[in-house]
Parts: C-alpha cells; sequence; structure tokens
C-alpha cells in the first residue's frame, strides 16, 4: 500500500510540474486551462487517498487499543492462573499474553509508520495544492496579457492603418459623389440646350 501512495503521488507530481513549466505555442491560455482542470482532478483523487490513509490509521489505533485491552485482561488472568496454580491455564493465558503482546507492538509500529506516512503524503499534498494556486495566478496573468494585447490590436488597427483606409474611402467617395454631380449637371445642361435647339427648329419650320 505504501508503495502504490508513493508511486501515484511521484507520478501526480510529475504530470503537475509538466502542467506548470511546460511552454506552448499555439494557444498557451487554452493549454494552461486544460493542464489545470487535469492537475485538479489529480489533485482531488490525491485528497481521497489521504482521506483513506488517514482511516487506515484511525482503524490501526482502534486494533491496538482493542489489543492493549486484551493483553492487560491476559495479563490478569496470568496471575490468577498462576495464584490458583492451573497449569493448563497458566500455559493459554501465557500463550495468549504472548500473542497480544506482540499484535501491540506490531500494531504500534504500523501506526508510527502510518503517521510517518501520512505527514509526508499531507505535505506534499498541499505542496500539489499550492501550485495549482500558482497556475491559477499564472493563468490570470496570461488572460491579463492576452486582454491588453488584444484591446492594444484593435486600437492600433483604428488609429491607424485601417482609419487612414477609412479616411481615404471617405474621400474617394467624395470625389465619386462630386464627379457624379457635374456629370449630372452637364447631362442636364446638354437636355436643355437640345430643348430650345428643337424649339427653334419648330418655330422656323412654322414661319416656313
Amino acid at each position: 500500500m505504501t508503495n502504490i501512495f508513493k508511486r501515484f503521488f511521484t507520478t501526480v507530481e510529475a504530470e503537475v510540474n509538466f502542467a506548470l513549466d511546460k511552454k506552448e505555442s499555439k494557444n498557451p491560455a487554452v493549454m494552461l486551462t486544460k493542464y489545470l482542470h487535469d492537475a485538479e482532478k489529480q489533485v482531488a483523487a490525491t485528497g481521497k487517498l489521504l482521506a483513506r490513509q488517514a482511516q487506515l490509521k484511525t482503524k490501526l489505533e482502534q486494533e491496538l487499543a482493542t489489543a492493549t485491552a486484551m493483553l492487560e485482561k491476559r495479563e490478569a488472568q496470568l496471575q490468577l492462573a498462576e495464584q490458583s496454580d492451573e497449569q493448563d491455564l497458566i500455559a493459554f493465558a501465557a500463550q495468549e499474553v504472548s500473542i497480544y503482546q506482540n499484535r501491540k507492538a506490531t500494531l504500534e509500529d504500523s501506526i508510527t509508520l502510518t503517521a510517518s506516512q501520512y505527514l509526508d503524503m499531507e505535505r506534499r499534498y498541499e505542496e500539489m495544492k499550492h501550485k495549482i494556486k500558482d497556475m491559477r495566478v499564472r493563468q490570470l496573468q496570461l488572460m491579463g496579457k492576452e486582454n491588453v494585447t488584444r484591446a492594444n490590436h484593435t486600437m492600433n488597427t483604428i488609429l491607424q492603418g485601417k482609419a487612414d483606409s477609412a479616411l481615404q474611402n471617405f474621400e474617394s467617395a467624395e470625389r465619386y459623389i462630386d464627379n457624379l454631380a457635374v456629370d449630372i449637371t452637364a447631362q442636364q445642361q446638354q437636355s436643355m440646350y437640345e430643348y430650345r435647339l428643337a424649339k427653334l427648329q419648330q418655330q422656323a419650320e412654322k414661319v416656313l
């Protein structure tokens, strides 16, 4: 179980570090969001393992309390058996005392080891959560830079290139309208001249 926990933490920690340090040239904001999502899922899974380790420690402590109580009971019974000189009871009680002594010692060692493992797991778990926080901060920084870049690009477009182009378009449109007005005026004048000439011609024809 210890080796499984250790391997799991090593793998998760490596992946979180990879997510924190890797740089993507295509779309850093999107990639960082994906890394955050994956890393947070792994941290949540680690939190569950940490809770299971705490439960395991609690169960071991309960077993230790039971073994200690039984050891005290058998030791008291052994004394009574020795006082009554009941050899078979003495042998049974002595054997039981030995079993519970060994069990108590084993459980104490296990609890010490489990407590040490739990503290190490908890420390590394907190480190993982801090790295997630750091990633969140970096994500916000990246979003801020992206917003500024997009805003500057838009403003530069309006204030420089496309604005100048738009002014040129206005000027071109104005020239077009002026030319069109001149053409219409010329056409109107030509039509007026043609009308007057035609009228003179009609008057001349009547005189003849």
